[in-house]
C-alpha cells in the first residue's frame, strides 16, 4: 500500500512539475486576449504579396546585382573601340641649352661649331594620341563572352528571393494553421476530461506553438508580433503534371544548378582562348597630333600628325605560355563534363520529385477523404459531443498537413522545373 502511495505520488509530483514548466513557457510566449488588437483576417495569397513588399530591399539585392554584371559586360565590351588619350608637358630647364652644331673644314680638317639655338629653355608640348589595338581585339571578344556568363548567372539568381519567401510564408501559414486546429481539439478532449492536468499541460504546449507561429508569421508580413490572424484556409492545389512534361519543361528551361554548369563551361573555354592568344603578337594601329615648342622649326614643326604601327611579341617566357593553354584546356574539358552531370542530376531529382509528389498527392486526397467521413459519421465510442469535435478538428489539422506536404513537394519540382 505504502508502495502504490509513493508511485501516486511520484506521478502528481511529475505532472505539477511539467504543468508549472509549460505555464512559464506560456506567460513569455500567450498574449493575453485584452492586451490584443482586431482579428486580421487573411488568405495565403494576400499573405504571401505582403511579404513580397516587406522583403523588398532582398529582391533589390539580386536587381542591383544583375545591374553591377551588366555594368561590367559593358564596361569589357567598350575595349572594342579606339583609346584616345591626351598628353600635356611643359618643362624649364636650369641650364641654357649650348652650341650642339659643329662642321669640318674641307682644307684644314678643323672643327667649326656654329652657336645654333635648336633646343628651347623653355619647353612645352600638347600630344593627343589615339590607338586601336588589332590582334587585341580577338582577345576582347573571349572577355565578353566571360562577363556575359556572370551576367547570366546574376540573372538566375535573382528571382531566388521571391520563390523563397513565398515558400517560407506558405510554409508557416499551414503549420499556423495546423496548430489552431491542434489546440482545438486539445480544448475540445480537456472539456472531455473535466479539469485534468494532462488537458491543461497539452493545451497550454498547443496554445504556445500557435503564439511563436503566430509571432513568426506576422514577422515574414511586417505586422506587429502580437497582431492575431484569423486565416484563410487556400483552395485545393489542382495540378496535372506528367513525368514527360516535368522532364521536356527542366531541359527546355534548366534550373539554376545547369545554367551555372553551362556558363561556367562557357567562361573556361573562353579562358583557354585567350590563353592560345598569348603566343600571337600584340600589334596596334596608333595615329596622333602634337603641338611642341621644345625644337625649333628646323627640327621639328610647331604642329604635325603622325601615324604607326606598334607591335611587341614576347620570345620566351619560361614557357608559361604552353602550361597556361594546358591548364585552361583541362578546366575547358572538366567543364564539360560537369554540364552533362549537372543535367543528369537535374533529370534525376526532377523524377525523384515527380514521384514524390504523386505520393503526397495521395496522401492528400486520402486524410480529404478521412476528414470527410469524420464529419458524416455521427455514431462515436462516446456520447460527448467534445469527443466529436476533438476528432474534427485533428482530422483538418491532417489535412493541412498533408496538403502542406503536397504543395511543398510541387514547389520543389516546378522549381527544377524552372517554372519561376
Amino acid at each position: 500500500m505504502s508502495a502504490r502511495r509513493c508511485l501516486i505520488s511520484l506521478a502528481m509530483s511529475v505532472l505539477l512539475a511539467a504543468l508549472a514548466s509549460a505555464q512559464e513557457t506560456r506567460r513569455s510566449l500567450i498574449i493575453p486576449d485584452d492586451a490584443l488588437p482586431n482579428v486580421r483576417l487573411i488568405t495565403l495569397t494576400d499573405a504571401q504579396q505582403r511579404a513580397q513588399v516587406v522583403a523588398v530591399p532582398l529582391v533589390r539585392v539580386g536587381e542591383l546585382q544583375v545591374e553591377a554584371a551588366h555594368q561590367h559586360r559593358l564596361g569589357v565590351k567598350a575595349l572594342y573601340f579606339p583609346n584616345v588619350s591626351v598628353q600635356a608637358d611643359y618643362l624649364h630647364l636650369t641650364e641654357n641649352p649650348g652650341e650642339i652644331f659643329t662642321v669640318q673644314r674641307p682644307l684644314t680638317g678643323a672643327q667649326l661649331s656654329l652657336p645654333v639655338q635648336a633646343i628651347f629653355q623653355d619647353q612645352n608640348f600638347v600630344n593627343v594620341v589615339v590607338t586601336q589595338p588589332l590582334t587585341q581585339l580577338f582577345g576582347v571578344r573571349q572577355l565578353v563572352k566571360i562577363a556575359r556568363a556572370d551576367e547570366n548567372i546574376a540573372r538566375a539568381k535573382a528571382g531566388m528571393p521571391v520563390t523563397e519567401i513565398a515558400q517560407q510564408v506558405e510554409k508557416t501559414f499551414f503549420e499556423l494553421l495546423i496548430a489552431q486546429h491542434e489546440l482545438a481539439a486539445v480544448t475540445a478532449e480537456g472539456r472531455a476530461l473535466r479539469a485534468s492536468l494532462v488537458a491543461d499541460t497539452s493545451r497550454t504546449l498547443a496554445a504556445d506553438a500557435v503564439a511563436a507561429l503566430t509571432a513568426s508569421l506576422n514577422e515574414l508580413l511586417g505586422f506587429p508580433l502580437d497582431t492575431r490572424l484569423e486565416l484563410v484556409p487556400p483552395t485545393p492545389l489542382v495540378e496535372n503534371v506528367t513525368l514527360q512534361n516535368a522532364l521536356a519543361t527542366a531541359q527546355a528551361t534548366p534550373p539554376l544548378e545547369v545554367i551555372e554548369a553551362e556558363q561556367t563551361a562557357v567562361k573556361a573555354h573562353s579562358a583557354a582562348h585567350l590563353a592560345k592568344l598569348e603566343y600571337g603578337p600584340g600589334i596596334a594601329v596608333m595615329g596622333g597630333y602634337l603641338h611642341q615648342h621644345a625644337l625649333v622649326g628646323a627640327v621639328l614643326p610647331e604642329d604635325f600628325a603622325y601615324v604607326g604601327v606598334v607591335g611587341t611579341y614576347t620570345l620566351f617566357d619560361g614557357l608559361k605560355r604552353e602550361h597556361t593553354v594546358k591548364e585552361t584546356t583541362a578546366q575547358a574539358r572538366a567543364a564539360d563534363i560537369g554540364v552533362q552531370l549537372a543535367k543528369d542530376k537535374a533529370a534525376a531529382a526532377v523524377k525523384t520529385a515527380y514521384f514524390e509528389l504523386q505520393r503526397s498527392r495521395e496522401a492528400y486526397n486520402l486524410a480529404r477523404q478521412l476528414l470527410s467521413f469524420t464529419r458524416q459519421t455521427r455514431v462515436v465510442l462516446t456520447s460527448d459531443d467534445g469527443e466529436r469535435d476533438s476528432s474534427g478538428a485533428r482530422a483538418q489539422a491532417n489535412v493541412f498537413r498533408a496538403e502542406l506536404a503536397y504543395r511543398q513537394a510541387y514547389a520543389k519540382l516546378t522549381s527544377l522545373m524552372a517554372d519561376r
